[in-house]
């Protein structure tokens, strides 16, 4: 019988707004080497997937060779699994729906499987954090972008009919609320996300002439909101408990509807947590299915913030079937 070769490196990326991060991981999650470039750099796709390629070409040729790869795994806003493509992404250069995955494949040779950025990151946990050993959880990412999900049943991730399923940050939490991206009013992610966080500050502002820290910032973001919250600062701690309190019911509701093991956070949210965690345990408990209460865990990712992503993608191309040109 002829030997059998098993690969045992794949390559993760994390294709965000600002930089395109590409590693070579090992099958046990240890990060072998590790280099980004800026994805706005490159307004036209097909420059961009050659960028991509050369990156991962000369990461995986001095690190082992591109020989013992078994596939790529791509983290990307707006992508969809099911389909390898980044459809409509509101944020990205490139519009309507662009086939990531079958471009780089023809380039590369290999297997190559993409996802949303929150499909990955609930690869991750289950695999290296904070839902190892789950079977029946949720990942929910609020950041900079919006906020999304992904629903994991019986150890596997539910994409849904068309791959959409998850897009919890398009929920109408406020009827004709504050106006969203998607187009439509009142979405989770205008109030529970980063800038949803930063409009909280913007609107507390204007609702009194309470003072506060935040009156004297030029550039309102997450880092300055938590910085004020620190320094005890009673509308930037405020601004931070509004967006708990409706991220809380939005929970409470899922909870419901699924009966998870656990919740897991991600995302630039975080930053604020110790503010922002209570209110949202506070809203959920009062708002969730009775027999729920105090069975629902809300759980923090304990994974490298710089790490995570790419470590669900590498989780996210061992799950693409192999294949290899060169064989």
């Amino acid at each position: 019988m002829d030997d059998i070769e098993i690969k045992t490196r794949v390559i993760g990326v994390d294709l965000s707004l600002d930089y395109t991060t590409c590693a070579v991981i090992d099958i046990r999650g240890t990060i072998i080497a590790k280099e980004a470039f800026a994805t706005p750099d490159y307004p036209e796709i097909s420059n961009f997937v050659s960028a991509l390629y050369d990156k991962i070409v000369r990461l995986a040729e001095n690190n082992g060779g591109l020989e013992n790869i078994r596939s790529v795994g791509i983290s990307a806003p707006s992508a969809n699994f099911k389909t390898g493509s980044i459809e409509h992404a509101s944020n990205l250069p490139w519009k309507g729906s662009v086939p990531l995955a079958a471009m780089l494949r023809d380039r590369l040779g290999l297997a190559v499987a993409v996802a949303n950025d929150a499909h990955v990151t609930a690869l991750g946990e289950q695999a290296f954090g904070s839902a190892h050993g789950m079977k029946n959880f949720i990942v929910l990412t609020s950041s900079v972008g919006g906020v999304g999900s992904c629903i994991v049943i019986n150890g596997k991730a539910h994409l849904g009919a068309d791959g959409f399923a998850g897009e919890v940050g398009h929920t109408c939490i406020v009827e004709g609320g504050r106006q969203c991206g998607c187009g439509k009013r009142g979405c989770l992610e205008t109030y529970a996300s980063v800038m949803g966080i930063v409009q909280n500050v913007r609107d507390l502002m204007a609702e009194s002439d309470e003072p506060s820290l935040l009156r004297n910032i030029d550039s309102l973001n997450i880092q300055t909101v938590k910085l004020c919250c620190q320094q005890g600062d009673a509308m930037a701690i405020e601004a931070v408990r509004r967006a708990g309190l409706i991220l809380g019911r939005a929970l409470a509701n899922y909870a419901s509807a699924l009966n998870p093991e656990a919740i897991i956070l991600t995302g630039d949210s975080l930053q604020v947590k110790e503010w922002l965690i209570p209110a949202m345990r506070e809203s959920l408990e009062e708002n969730v299915f009775h027999n729920l209460r105090g069975r629902v865990r809300v759980l923090p990712s304990i994974l490298n913030t710089e790490d995570r992503t790419v470590l669900g993608a590498s989780a996210l191309a061992w799950e693409v079937e192999e294949y290899s040109l060169f064989k």
